[in-house]
């Protein structure tokens, strides 16, 4: 009888990081050569947050920033923990409930492009994905089909919560002007 061996936790995590390296590199490389020219230009330095600022924002933006937080807490104790306990599934039902939230409150977000169709950009697209990819994910885990969960899910931890996340910090955005905008 030949023993299965179970890939280690970092192995399972390499596709995700490898991903996640692949965008961030490119970023930084960017801000190295920039030069600092983005903060020179008086567009922002790095100081205390400013909360009020979101206590300001929109009702719908305030759910989304509380969700998408709760999501990424969630996912990052998910993803270092042990898969298929009792603790995994409770958080797992408690992962989904804050990432769906995030998605759909997204659709009342139309601050990027307010005039589009809809006031939707292109990173509802990110919302969309999730809406129809979380169900897909829970439906492959109660199949037990393991693998198609855990790609399905990290997928929408990296792309919707961590790339998505990360561009919130571009300049005129909410996070920009909290961490970095004018004092």
């Amino acid at each position: 009888m030949i023993r299965q061996t179970h890939p280690n936790r970092l192995t399972r995590l390499a596709p995700g990081g490898l991903a996640l390296l692949l965008l961030t590199v490119p970023i930084v490389g960017y801000l190295m050569r920039d030069d600092a020219r983005l903060f020179d230009m008086g567009m922002g330095r790095l100081h205390a947050p400013r909360w009020g600022l979101m206590l300001a924002a929109p009702g719908a933006i305030q759910v989304h920033v509380a969700a998408a937080l709760s999501a990424l807490a969630i996912g990052v104790v998910l993803l270092a923990g042990v898969k298929g306990s009792r603790l995994h599934r409770t958080l797992g039902w408690a992962w989904v409930a804050a990432m769906g939230t995030t998605a759909i409150s997204s659709f009342f977000i139309h601050q990027i492009n307010p005039n589009g169709p809809g006031g939707l950009s292109l990173i509802h697209l990110l919302s969309g994905w999730t809406v129809v990819g979380l169900p897909m994910a829970v439906h492959a885990a109660r199949r037990h089909r393991v693998a198609a969960h855990r790609r399905a899910m990290t997928g929408m931890f990296v792309g919707g919560l961590v790339v998505a996340g990360l561009l919130t910090f571009l300049p005129g955005r909410l996070m920009w002007a909290i961490f970095f905008g004018p004092a």
